[in-house]
Formats: structure tokens, sequence, C-alpha cells
């Protein structure tokens, strides 16, 4: 992840959960070929303790950087090249804003992982997701792009250097081109947005209205081709 570009990047955020170790070298592969810039790796959930095993694959067969995208302290991982330390600055969770960092701070000093402070915004999608039901908070309204616009600027002042517009794995509608506009008009740091992508038109779209990275996985996880139809994006 480069914050110094104006280059718009993609990301493939793999779960470890959803992951076939034997399937992964081949996404790895077309990631590859489709100009993929970085992994992520992490979910709300770890049920299988191959973290480690999962990263070492990838940094195996690329030379992408791999960061971690964890749903809880316990998802920290040395082989990883960094983290986006999540703060959930949507939610009023305060193990989410503040208790979880605390746990990890000195786990995450020793690692000498690189932390990228990032403001972590959830958004309501058409349906409960895992990540709203698992950190106890309410996603912002879809339809209420200032709310988002806010509580990012907020997030920026608070020193945050990423701001991660999230509409949650498997959610049933991305997150609005008049959102992404909204909050990408009030911030000067980077922006990410994730959560219901699956076709090149919604890649385009967040693009097109300011995200600067846009991140990828369960249209993956669906099918393995959609990494072919993103090759000619333009960015």
């Amino acid at each position: 992840m480069n914050l110094n570009t104006s280059k718009k990047q993609i990301a493939v955020l793999i779960d470890p959960d959803k992951t076939d170790v034997r399937k992964l070298v081949k996404t790895i592969q077309q990631a590859e070929l489709a100009k993929v810039d970085f992994f992520l790796v992490g979910g709300s959930l770890l049920l299988k303790n191959n973290l480690d095993e999962i990263i070492g694959v990838i940094k195996k067969n690329t030379r992408k950087k791999v960061y971690l995208f964890p749903g809880n302290p316990a998802q920290i991982a040395k082989n990883a090249d960094g983290i986006l330390l999540l703060s959930l600055i949507s939610g009023r969770n305060a193990e989410l804003l503040i208790g979880s960092h605390v746990l990890a701070a000195p786990i995450l000093k020793q690692s000498k992982l690189h932390i990228i402070s990032t403001g972590y915004i959830l958004v309501e999608s058409g349906t409960q997701t895992t990540v709203s039901y698992i950190s106890n908070t309410t996603p912002i309204p879809a339809n209420k792009p200032e709310i988002a616009a806010c509580t990012a600027l907020a997030g920026e002042q608070l020193g945050l250097k990423i701001i991660y517009l999230e509409a949650g794995s498997g959610a049933q509608n991305a997150v609005s081109k008049e959102m992404i506009k909204a909050v990408k008009k009030q911030i000067s740091i980077p922006l990410i947005v994730g959560g219901g992508i699956r076709t090149k038109a919604q890649l385009e779209t967040a693009f097109l209205a300011g995200a600067d990275v846009v991140v990828i996985g369960t249209a993956i996880e669906n099918d393995i081709k959609f990494l072919e139809e993103i090759k000619t994006i333009k960015r």
C-alpha cells in the first residue's frame, strides 16, 4: 500500500476461514495478472488457526505487500508487512475504539509491523453483516452520507491516516457513490472502500466517486474469473 501516490489501487481481501490453501496460489497468480496492488488478510472470525500459513503462501508467491485486516487483537502475525490498526469510529463500542488496541499494543510493538492507524466506518448494506453483529454496533444508514462524511472528518482530525468505508463481507449493497463523494470531499487522507463490490462497473464507480483504494473479496471467493474482468480498469 502506497499512501504517497495518486494512483488508484486495488486490494484483494483474503479471509482465512473462507480460503482453501490449495486454491490460494491460483488466486494469487490471477491477482498478479490483474495488477492488484496489495493483499489484506483477516476476518470478523477466525475459526481456523491458519493465519500465518495463509500469509506465508501469499508472500511465497508474490512480492506484493500483505497487510493484516484484523477482526480482533488475536489476529496478529509477524510475517505480514503491516497492519491496518482499525478504530471503529462509526460505532460507540469502546472496546473497538480503544479497548482492544490497548491489549494489542505491546504485541504490535514487539512485532515491528508497519502500523497504519485506520478509521473504520461501517455502512448499512441491506442486511446484517458478520462485522456489524460481532462488533455490536449500528452501521451508518446508507442514505445518510453527511453522517459518514462528518465521522470521517473527525477521524482525520484525531490523527488517523486512512478512512475505510465498509459495507461488510457479503453485503447486499456496496457503499453508494453519493456517500463516497461526500466523504472524499471532507478529507485529505486516503479513502478505502470495500464490501459488496461484485462487478467491474461497481469498482469503476467507486474509483470515479473518489475511492483511492477498492477492496474486493467475496466476488473472488464466488468466482475467481472476476479478477480477469478488472484487468482493463483504467487507474
